[in-house]
This record gives C-alpha cells, sequence and structure tokens, in this order.
C-alpha cells in the first residue's frame, strides 16, 4: 500500500511540475484559448511574408538552462503559413514564467535558411548577426497566467 501511494505521489509531482507534458506536438487548437480555459498563450504572429511553407510556434521554460536549448521545448504548433498574421494556441503547464519562439520556414524543409526564413521571439526582442539570432531568456520571459494570455510576435527577415 505505501508503494501504491509513493507512485501515485510522484506521478502526480510529475504533472504538476510540467515535465509530463515536453516536447509535445499539438494542432492548432484555438479552442483552447477561449475564454474560461487555460493556462494558455494565445499567440498573434505579424507579418508572415507569405503563404508558403510553415510557421512553427515552440514554448519553453524561461530558465537559462531550457531557453532554446535542442529538446528543451515544451510544446510545439506547426501551422500552414498564412500570409499576414495568424494566432496560434499554445496551452502551458501552469502559470509562471516562458519563452516562445517562432519560425516560418519558408520552404518547409524542417531546416533554418537564414536568407528565406522569418523568425521572432515573445517580447520582440531586437535580433542581431553578433547574438547569431538568440536572444537572451531575460528579454524574451513574460508570465502567463491562470487563464490566456495573449502576446505579439513580429516575424523578421533576412
Amino acid at each position: 500500500m505505501k508503494k501504491c501511494v509513493a507512485l501515485v505521489a510522484m506521478v502526480g509531482l510529475v504533472l504538476v511540475s510540467g515535465t509530463a507534458v515536453a516536447n509535445q506536438e499539438l494542432s492548432n487548437d484555438l479552442s483552447r484559448c477561449t475564454s474560461g480555459n487555460g493556462p494558455a498563450v494565445l499567440v498573434n504572429v505579424r507579418g508572415v511574408k507569405e503563404s508558403s511553407g510553415k510557421v512553427r510556434v515552440q514554448s519553453y521554460p524561461a530558465s537559462p538552462g531550457a531557453w532554446l536549448a535542442k529538446g528543451r521545448w515544451l510544446h510545439r504548433v506547426e501551422s500552414r503559413a498564412n500570409a499576414g498574421n495568424m494566432n496560434i494556441c499554445i496551452p502551458v503547464p501552469s502559470e509562471g514564467k516562458y519563452g516562445i519562439a517562432v519560425r516560418h520556414d519558408r520552404n518547409a524543409n524542417g531546416k533554418t535558411d537564414i536568407s528565406q526564413d522569418g523568425g521572432g521571439f515573445s517580447n520582440n526582442p531586437s535580433i542581431s548577426i553578433l547574438n547569431l539570432g538568440k536572444p537572451s531568456v531575460n528579454k524574451v520571459a513574460f508570465v502567463a497566467g491562470p487563464g490566456v494570455t495573449r502576446i505579439t510576435i513580429n516575424l523578421k527577415y533576412m
């Protein structure tokens, strides 16, 4: 009985900490970002250059070790690109600090083509060749509340 209680407690801890939902690929289900739902982030992606390829939105914990680290994203939503503005809903495990990265893979090859693809981050930090397009977690971190948090990310292209 004690082992069963311990196992249930461990599973509960994993679910509350959010680690159980890491690396989850989702469809763009905007119903997750309607009133009364959450926690989630409704990302208004602005400035999609053309209706070709895919737009990928990924959420990360806002910690230096996780931000933009390979395999450390929480949720990923990929959607067919639509020129102009797009709304993407990203659920988050709990209230807290997060960072969001967006990439427009114009030829849908799954690779970053610096001269072709567009990108952006939460809080819209400036990007230069000196930081290779990777702003610090301090520049992108925002707080997601218990409901739906709305943010806007402006895409930039070379």
